[in-house]
C-alpha cells in the first residue's frame, strides 16, 4: 500500500488586538495572554494589531503606553505592528464590495430614532434594527450610516471554550452597521478585513466579543474570505459585576510575575504559588509547558483578582 502525503497543518497565526483608550489593565492583559499562549504552544506566529480607528474615544501615547507594557512583560509582536488608522482603503474596498454583493444600505436611523419610532425588540446590543431604512430608504442630504442586510437565518459556531454557540441574525441584531453616521468604519468590518489580511487562524479574545461573532462570519462569508477558530476567554470585571474596562476605571496593570501569575489564575491553569515571585522569564517557561485550554472556566465572566 503506498502512503498517502498528508498535506502540512495550517501555521498558527494569532493576534492581539487593543484599543489605544487608556493603559494595558488586568482584562486586557488576561486576553493578551491567552492570545499569546495560545499561538506560542500551537508553534505558531503572534501579532498585535492597534484598533486605533475610533480617534474620539483615544488617548494620546496610549498605544505606546500598551506596546511598551507588553514588551516589559515579555510579548513582542513578530511582525510590525498593524494600525488599523493606515488600513482606510482596505476598509473602503471591502464596504464597496459589500454594496455591491451583499446590498449594503444608506440608514439615517439612530437608537433614540428607533425607540421614538416604537422599535421595542431588544438585542444584547440594544434595540434591534426593523429594517426601517432597507424599506424606505433615507432622504438625500441626510447625514447615514451603511448596514448590511441580513437573513433570517441561524449561523452557528463552536467555541474552543464557550462550546457550540448560534445566533439568528435577523432576530437577534438585525441588519448592522458597517460604516457610522461620522464616515468612521465600524468595528465588525475592519476586523473581519485585518483578519483576513494577516492570515488570522485563531481568535483568542474575551467573551465580551462573543455575540459580535456571528456577525463577523457573515461579512467573511460576503466577502470570501476564511473564518478562523474561535476561543472567548472570560472577562474580567469588578465586584458589583461590571466588565472591567478604561470606562470603570480599570488602573494600568504592573508588569510583572505576580500580575501575570494572577492571570494565569484567573483562566484556570494550576501555577504553583511561589512562581508569583519567579522571575518573569521563569513564569513564561512554566506557562508555555502547562498550558491547557480545556482548564479555562467556561464562564462569561468572572471577579477580577482584588
Amino acid at each position: 500500500m503506498v502512503p498517502v502525503a498528508r498535506p502540512a497543518p495550517e501555521p498558527c497565526r494569532g493576534r492581539f488586538a487593543p484599543s489605544p483608550t487608556g493603559p494595558l489593565h488586568f482584562g486586557s492583559l488576561v486576553a493578551a495572554m491567552a492570545s499569546y499562549l495560545e499561538v506560542r504552544t500551537r508553534g505558531g506566529t503572534w501579532l498585535v494589531r492597534m484598533e486605533d480607528l475610533d480617534p474620539p474615544r483615544e488617548v494620546p501615547g496610549a498605544a505606546d503606553h500598551i506596546l511598551r507594557t507588553l514588551a516589559a512583560f515579555g510579548m513582542e509582536s513578530d511582525e510590525p505592528v498593524l494600525y488599523q488608522s493606515r488600513r482606510l482603503a482596505a476598509y473602503e474596498d471591502s464596504w464597496q464590495r459589500l454594496r455591491e454583493t451583499a446590498g449594503c444600505f444608506p440608514c439615517a436611523c439612530s437608537r433614540a430614532t428607533l425607540r421614538a419610532a416604537g422599535s421595542t425588540l431588544i438585542g444584547n446590543e440594544g434595540p434591534i434594527y426593523p429594517g426601517t431604512c432597507r424599506r424606505r430608504p433615507p432622504p438625500p442630504g441626510q447625514p447615514v450610516a451603511w448596514r448590511v442586510p441580513v437573513p433570517d437565518v441561524e449561523i452557528s459556531f463552536t467555541d474552543a471554550v464557550q462550546g457550540p454557540q448560534r445566533q439568528n441574525l435577523a432576530r437577534e441584531v438585525g441588519d448592522f452597521v458597517v460604516r457610522r453616521r461620522d464616515g468612521l468604519f465600524a468595528y465588525q468590518l475592519a476586523v473581519v478585513v485585518d483578519d483576513a489580511f494577516q492570515g488570522i487562524t485563531h481568535v483568542v479574545r474575551g467573551s465580551d466579543l462573543l455575540d459580535s461573532t456571528p456577525r463577523q462570519i457573515y461579512l467573511q462569508e460576503q466577502l470570501g474570505v476564511a473564518q478562523p477558530a474561535w476561543l472567548h476567554t472570560p472577562v474580567a470585571t469588578l465586584p458589583e459585576g461590571e466588565k472591567l474596562s478604561k470606562q470603570t476605571g480599570a488602573q494600568a496593570v504592573v508588569a510583572n510575575s505576580a500580575s501575570l501569575h494572577a492571570a494565569l489564575c484567573f483562566l484556570g491553569q494550576p501555577v504553583p504559588m511561589e512562581l508569583a515571585r519567579a522571575p518573569l522569564a521563569e513564569l513564561w517557561d512554566w506557562a508555555l509547558t502547562h498550558w491547557q485550554v480545556t482548564r479555562i472556566p467556561r464562564q462569561l465572566a468572572r471577579p477580577a483578582p482584588a
